[in-house]
């Protein structure tokens, strides 16, 4: 989904509280990888992969000069011949620690093996962060929830995806890291304004 169409999605969802949650979900989750230099895990159920939230987060990663946004996608079930990118399975959750950040995507239930994992991820000193259609177990194990209950009227939680990729890489969400120069900051969106677009996954 380009800006236009993030822009005209938030025009249609002003005065609901989605527009608003999904950037203070994106704000977390920002604030979470940009210090640790990122290290981020992103990971679905069995029966759901967020191909399309990786995608968009390499894109943001590459437009708002943020490389730490860009995630590792983790499945549940790796091929033989998978290209690189899409060969990392489950275990690699099992070696998450603090610095680490784990954002589990799961519109159904996640299923205990995940839960699993992500309870020693957590344990591990990981932040774990849940989009998640409103699972009980996963958002007490969630450091940063955003749910989106089957039934709910304005939108889903492939919408909501959409908000908080783009809300990730907006430049007016906060980053910390060391104070830069004006000119350096300008000389940086000269950059990116006139650089090809990221190629797509």
């Amino acid at each position: 989904m380009d800006a236009v169409r993030v822009a005209l999605l938030r025009e249609v969802l002003a005065g609901t509280e989605w527009p608003g949650a999904a950037r203070r979900f994106a704000g977390t989750l920002r604030r979470s990888v940009v210090p640790a230099g990122g290290n981020l895990l992103l990971v679905g159920t069995e029966q759901y992969e967020p191909w399309h939230l990786a995608a968009h987060l390499v894109d943001e990663a590459a437009w708002s000069g943020l490389p730490e946004l860009a995630p590792t996608l983790v499945r549940h079930q790796v091929l033989p011949g998978d290209a690189p990118h899409l060969s990392v399975g489950l275990s690699r959750l099992e070696a998450a620690r603090r610095g680490h950040t784990l954002l589990v995507v799961a519109p159904e239930q996640p299923g205990d093996g995940l839960l699993e994992r992500v309870h020693g991820a957590r344990r591990a000193g990981a932040t774990v962060l849940s989009l998640d259609g409103g699972d009980p177990d996963l958002g007490t194990l969630a450091h940063e929830v955003l749910s989106v209950p089957d039934g709910t009227a304005e939108l889903d939680l492939d919408t909501v995806q959409h908000l908080v990729s783009a809300a990730a890489g907006e430049n007016s969400l906060p980053v910390q890291r060391g104070p830069k120069r004006f000119r350096d900051r300008l000389a940086r969106l000269a950059d990116q304004l006139a650089a090809p677009p990221p190629s797509r996954w």
